[in-house]
């Protein structure tokens, strides 16, 4: 724009016109001042001008997206350890653990002065995970032995809330005088494990600032600890109190892995690697061998009896929490196979569990009455690849569902019973004491009796009348029978917001300052190998991501229903040229486990791979 300055220059000039250069005359004197004259009449008052119209607001400007892969490292754990038990409450808290670290680690952290040689539970205080910025600072890839040894975060501290062993004398009769992670035999109370691989965690409020904790312990035999917590005004938490679960009612637990927490505030706590349902055996043939020792953890569970394999490998609900004796039940509806995790969808009827082994099925179980898990139908997955497409990053399933059976925990349970007496001297090599494929491949055919021990069939139900125990009892192969898809590959974590998921399907205004419109349940899968790579059968991919894994998204309709299943974010090209945390990109995924969805949308990725220390990553979905 060009400017004009305008100067306005005002002065008094007197010309004193003189003749040569005489003098002046003298100054006259001063007047005297005339009279004031009469006031002038006041002009009229000008008119108002009319007020100027509104501006109109301005359109909202849109989300920044991150760049590249979408990826944020927030956190690496100490050499040797796995990231289990990613949590995140109501509050913003995000809880994770430090599972099976070197016990050669050495370095005491500067946040708690404390080693991680042993199994640990914590938290990153000072941030609310539920109000983040969309660009976060990666934390760095750990270069010190200090970084290797210890949690170095992207966000907040790590606070430590409990390590194997710990027994919390300070609270004196709330302490925990066995240890955290120590789990004891049903019929004589003997300490039989101190556990070093705390997995799932799960934190119910029970105030403003304080609640229980609830953290899975995986191992033979497993077990439940229950920490009750609170939390400073600057954010520190304290134990109040700590105790492990008691699971005499049902017998013991086994491998307690990951889990959740129900929308009415139960925890569900997964029995994994129990199981061991084979691609071409049913679970238990060896179950009873004498000379398997592969089940001695849980014959001291349970001595001097001898365990009923039937009675493992369970979602077990904790139905009344945080009363002094919490009271345990076993879902045996949701089927028996390597539980990971299961969700419960916002009608508080239909159930997603995943089967984290070789050749494993999703499964599905949809409940007679709201919030009453003990009787149901159970269904498994049947997958269309799409067609032409082999590449992970690309390649999606279609989804439908197959009816397996319907059934009632005490319906279960009266079969299960029938095994319970069987112990090594029932053993005969190359049979099986317990249900057969030919007994599973049977009720698959609609026969009317089970197949007698001559035809294959086992001594417990040979020749008798057909009923469904096979989908409860031997789920994958009853499953896989069916026409279900029994090809996953170590699938592992699955998750949902509920809120995002109850917003999208209802409508209803759960979400501040957004609009859901599409609810997804996203999937954890470690290793894309074996199965799912071995041009057979429903899932036929390259083994280009192989062991480096990735993460799925599964869309949820308007009845709760998985429809459709579509990569989200894949690791690394696999290196199998190379050794160690070399064979996937340290910048990429390396085996995601868990996930967890944030409110926002993102999710939270917890590792379980070949990298010296494994990362907490989150995933932005609209970098895409």
């Amino acid at each position: 724009m060009r400017r004009v300055a305008l100067s306005l220059i005002a002065g008094a000039v007197t010309l004193a016109l003189t003749a040569c250069n005489g003098d002046d005359g003298k100054q006259g004197e001063i007047g005297s001042q005339g009279p004031v004259g009469e006031a002038g009449v006041d002009g009229s008052k000008g008119v108002n001008g009319s007020d100027g119209t509104n501006g109109s607001d301005g359109t909202n400007g849109v989300d920044g997206k991150n760049g590249g892969s979408g990826l944020t490292r927030l956190a690496t754990v100490p050499a040797g350890a796995e990231v289990t038990g990613i949590f995140l409450s109501d509050g913003g808290d995000l809880f994770f653990n430090v599972q099976h670290p070197s016990d050669t680690n050495t370095a005491k952290d500067s946040v708690n002065d404390k080693i991680i040689d042993r199994g640990t539970v914590g938290v990153l205080r000072g941030v609310n995970f539920n109000n983040l910025p969309r660009n976060i600072i990666n934390s760095p890839v750990p270069e010190s032995e200090f970084e290797r040894q210890t949690v170095i975060a992207a966000l907040g501290e790590y606070q430590i809330l409990g390590q194997t062993g710990d027994t919390y004398t300070e609270l004196g009769d709330s302490g925990l005088a066995g240890g955290l992670g120590v789990h004891y035999g049903i019929n004589n109370n003997q300490k039989i494990i101190e556990n070093n691989n705390p997995d799932f965690n799960g934190y119910i409020a029970a105030g403003e600032n304080e609640g229980y904790l609830f953290t899975n312990w995986e191992s033979y035999p497993g077990g439940v600890s229950r920490l009750k917590m609170s939390k400073s005004a600057e954010g520190a938490w304290s134990v109040t109190d700590a105790m492990m679960i008691n699971f005499d009612a049902v017998k013991g637990t086994a491998a307690n892995c990951f889990g959740s927490i129900s929308p009415w505030g139960t925890p569900l706590t997964s029995e994994e690697w129990i199981v061991n349902s084979t691609v071409n055996s049913t679970t238990d043939a060896s179950w009873n061998d004498p000379s398997d020792t592969g089940t001695d953890g849980m014959e001291a569970l349970v001595a001097p009896d001898f365990p009923n394999p039937y009675r493992y490998g369970y979602i077990a609900e904790i139905q009344k929490p945080m009363t002094d004796a919490p009271e345990v039940v076993k879902h045996y509806t949701i089927g028996r196979y390597e539980h990971e995790n299961s969700v419960v969808m916002p009608d508080r009827r239909t159930v997603y569990s995943s089967q984290d082994d070789t050749g494993g099925v999703l499964f599905k179980f949809i409940a007679d009455q709201p919030e009453d898990l003990s009787a149901g139908t159970l269904y498994g997955a049947k997958l269309t690849q799409d067609a032409g497409l082999n590449e992970p990053t690309v390649t999606g399933f279609d989804v439908q569902w197959v009816e397996l059976a319907s059934g009632s925990n005490v319906d279960i349970e009266t079969w299960i019973a029938q095994y319970d007496g069987i112990n090594t001297s029932d053993y005969v090599a190359g049979k099986t004491s317990y249900l057969s494929l030919a007994d599973v491949q049977a009720w698959a055919d609609g026969k009317a009796t089970y197949p007698s021990e001559a035809e294959g069939g086992s001594p417990v139900t040979a020749g008798k009348p057909m009923d469904n125990r096979a989908a409860f009892l031997e789920s994958r192969q009853a499953a896989k029978m069916k026409g279900a898809t029994a090809e996953w590959r170590k699938l592992e974590g699955i998750s949902i917001n509920h809120d995002r998921v109850l917003e999208a399907i209802t409508g209803q205004d759960v979400i501040a300052n957004e609009v859901v419109t599409k609810a997804y349940m996203y999937i954890g899968i470690s290793d894309l190998d074996k199965t799912m790579v071995d041009d057979e059968g429903d899932i036929q991919l390259s083994r280009r991501v192989k062991d480096c894994g990735g993460v799925y998204r599964a869309h949820i309709d308007s009845s709760y229903s998985l429809t459709r299943i579509e990569p989200v974010i894949m690791g690394g090209t696999y290196r199998s040229s190379l050794t160690g945390a070399e064979r996937c990109d340290v910048e990429q995924l390396s085996q995601p486990d868990n996930v967890i969805v944030m409110r926002d949308g993102r999710i939270i990725i917890g590792e379980d791979g070949f990298q010296e220390n494994n990362t907490l990553w989150m995933y932005d979905p609209q970098s895409k």
